[in-house]
């Protein structure tokens, strides 16, 4: 029996078609590999809009907005005729007008753009956070997600957005030092107690530092440490030190001098829950026999009316999770 084998060469048609197959599939890869890496970002971009900062999705976000960038490259060049054709349409013109719009629109953000961002559950990733409305002041601070501390002031009738209260809230060590600035005022000058401990913090700090001695400002004194971390995030929170939250408030106009509230945080004895204290108001004394200028704070008279009914009380709570 004899078997014939044909040798004819296949079809032209038959050829050019496994051809395109293979030539299309980098084509067909680019294209399904920029669709699914742009529905990451749709996905990220929606969750980091409307949840806390999350810095998981902000970062998958990102790099896969960096893989995106090269994919778009690839179906660029993998496309390069259609789309010279369409950089010679008037369409072209079109487009960049409305992108170009739509980028100084959001970049300069008017009320409507700042309206919706507004809706946005990420906050960015500060620790401090300062909201201001007509019915309270909320100042949050995280130095760690183990401690987390919230004030919150409610406000009285004498309270006014327009323009609004300038609030300057600090912390101060057993010795009455300025450590730590906590929320800093728009315009200092309203705020004279704040503005005289923290120009006594800089000037020890810019001191320590023309000496070339760090451990100046932040090491142990008679007085207490001069380093946050020794109170608010002690190692040991048996052995921490007390230190005070000060909290001064002054309307602008009002014609009446700044008040001060102040609070005492005990780690080694935790409280979840405290109330500020009035103080007092700040009045400059005569100075010290060095010529420093010294400020004290006294108790309130008869002369302040409207100023006593700014806050109607301001509670500090405090999350230690450990």
């Amino acid at each position: 029996m004899i078997f014939s084998v044909s040798t004819e060469p296949s079809s032209p048609a038959m050829s050019n078609k496994s051809k395109r197959q293979l030539g299309t599939l980098p084509r067909r890869a680019v294209s399904l590999l920029t669709a699914l890496t742009f529905l990451v970002l749709a996905v990220t971009g929606v969750l980091a809009f409307i949840q806390p900062f999350s810095i998981g999705i902000i970062g998958l976000h990102s790099l896969m907005g960096f893989v995106f960038i090269v994919l778009i490259g690839l179906h660029i060049f993998n496309n390069s005729r259609p789309l010279s054709s369409y950089l010679r349409s008037k369409t072209l013109w079109a487009t960049l007008a409305f992108t170009a719009v739509l980028t100084l629109l959001f970049w300069w953000q008017p009320s409507p753009v700042k309206t919706v961002l507004g809706w946005s559950g990420n906050l960015g990733p500060a620790m401090e956070r300062f909201e201001m409305s007509e019915d309270e002041m909320v100042f949050d601070y995280s130095p760690s997600p183990d401690y987390k501390m919230r004030l919150n002031v409610k406000t009285g009738p004498s309270y006014d957005t327009s323009p609004p209260p300038q609030v300057a809230i600090w912390l101060e060590n057993q010795g009455g030092y300025h450590i730590k600035t906590l929320l800093e005022p728009k315009e200092k000058f309203e705020t004279s107690y704040w503005s005289f401990k923290h120009a006594g913090w800089e000037k020890a700090k810019r001191e320590a530092e023309a000496e070339k001695d760090i451990d100046a400002v932040t090491s142990p004194t008679a007085n207490g440490s001069f380093d946050p971390a020794d109170y608010i995030l002690p190692s040991d929170s048996k052995e921490s030190n007390p230190y005070q939250l000060l909290l001064e408030i002054n309307q602008p106009g009002d014609n009446q001098s700044s008040l001060v509230y102040a609070v005492e945080i005990d780690n080694s004895l935790p409280r979840g829950y405290q109330l500020l204290d009035l103080k007092g108001f700040p009045k400059r004394e005569a100075d010290d026999e060095k010529g420093k200028e010294v400020w004290g704070l006294y108790y309130v008279d008869e002369s302040f009316t409207t100023a006593l009914d700014l806050i109607d009380s301001a509670l500090l709570t405090i999350d230690r999770a450990k």
